[in-house]
């Protein structure tokens, strides 16, 4: 009775952490966190939101049933596809506070996607299982955070089998905050399934398994990390790009730093010297690299200044922060790499 009376206390403690940070999205807060959440709406200054697209045959919506139930998703699909040619998939992960719309619209990976011919696949939490729409990606003890998973990949497969031109051998997961946790937990179980993933604001593989260790590791505090699982002889890891703001005061700086070399780790990546990259008067970011054999296993981008925010996204957007480097160029640039290494 003891341990499921802290478990509820825990889980109200989680829901009002997450409250507390979407709410913070939406009113003048401290320096430090308007430095992480610079783009936010502010109180008594709201701006309309803004629609990623109108409705269109290039943007469309779609329902995916897995084992949590129904999901709703959004598709981008490039124009002109043409008969026999088959395209690759990103698939993006909202945070919380977020939907597929307000992703697509401060990420604007839709644009690139038309430009490099890509689709992108944005499936979206439902409101009854977290009422701030955040994936609940740390909840592996109870299962619920697998069940999910197993709706996005329901959704990822209903694409696949509608859309005749998405290359199977080219799927590629992206996600910020906890949707950066939910596109981890996915690679980290079937790692055969895609071929590079990007985390932007996330927590590490393998560090929470209930929103009691969720939220110290959100805080930087230590927690009892898990092994990951072994990879088969016959799979290869695909490659991990970490993108985190040094001045994130929502999620940690060092969980980036944690995400990298726990996943260079699984197959005895070395870290390599760290390089410092800056263009115009974006903020700098440094690079680290962890590679095995030659090869890229994971990159850590850290970015000076940046909080709580997508890197380089549109301005004037909930969780975007366009004075940072362009993350949407950096994810896509990243994945085509990893694609092109695999067809060699």
């Amino acid at each position: 009775m003891a341990g499921r009376i802290r478990k509820t206390v825990w889980s109200r403690s989680f829901q009002g952490v997450l409250k507390t940070v979407t709410r913070t999205a939406m009113r003048i807060g401290t320096k430090a966190l308007k430095e992480s959440l610079r783009a936010a709406p502010l109180a008594g200054k709201r701006k309309p939101v803004k629609k990623a697209m109108a409705p269109s045959a290039n943007w469309t919506k779609g329902i995916a049933i897995g084992a949590a139930g129904p999901r709703r998703y959004r598709l981008y699909k490039p124009s002109g596809v043409r008969r026999n040619e088959t395209l690759p998939l990103l698939v993006m992960l909202h945070g919380c506070g977020q939907d597929a719309e307000a992703l697509a619209a401060s990420s604007r990976m839709n644009t690139i996607a038309a430009r490099e011919r890509f689709f992108v696949l944005y499936p979206e939490q439902d409101r009854l299982s977290n009422v701030q729409g955040c994936w609940n990606w740390y909840d592996t003890r109870t299962g619920r955070a697998q069940a999910e998973a197993n709706s996005i990949s329901a959704a990822i497969e209903q694409v696949c089998l509608a859309a005749q031109a998405v290359d199977r051998s080219r799927i590629a997961l992206a996600g910020i905050s906890a949707g950066a946790g939910m596109a981890v937990l996915l690679a980290t179980h079937h790692p055969e399934r895609f071929r590079a993933i990007a985390m932007h604001s996330g927590i590490a593989p393998g560090v929470a398994h209930s929103s009691a260790s969720a939220i110290k590791a959100m805080f930087g505090q230590s927690v009892t990390t898990s092994p990951l699982p072994a990879i088969a002889p016959d799979v290869r890891l695909p490659a991990l790009l970490v993108i985190h703001g040094a001045a994130d005061h929502v999620v940690a700086p060092g969980n980036g730093a944690e995400a990298a070399m726990r996943w260079g780790e699984r197959v005895g990546a070395k870290a390599s010297k760290p390089r410092r990259v800056q263009r115009g008067v974006r903020y700098a970011a440094i690079i680290t690299d962890y590679r095995k054999s030659g090869r890229v296993i994971a990159t850590l981008c850290a970015v000076d200044r940046l909080g709580h925010a997508w890197s380089g996204g549109a301005a004037g957007h909930y969780c975007s922060d366009p004075k940072g480097p362009d993350a949407s160029r950096m994810i896509w640039s990243f994945v085509a790499r990893q694609f092109a290494r695999a067809a060699d």
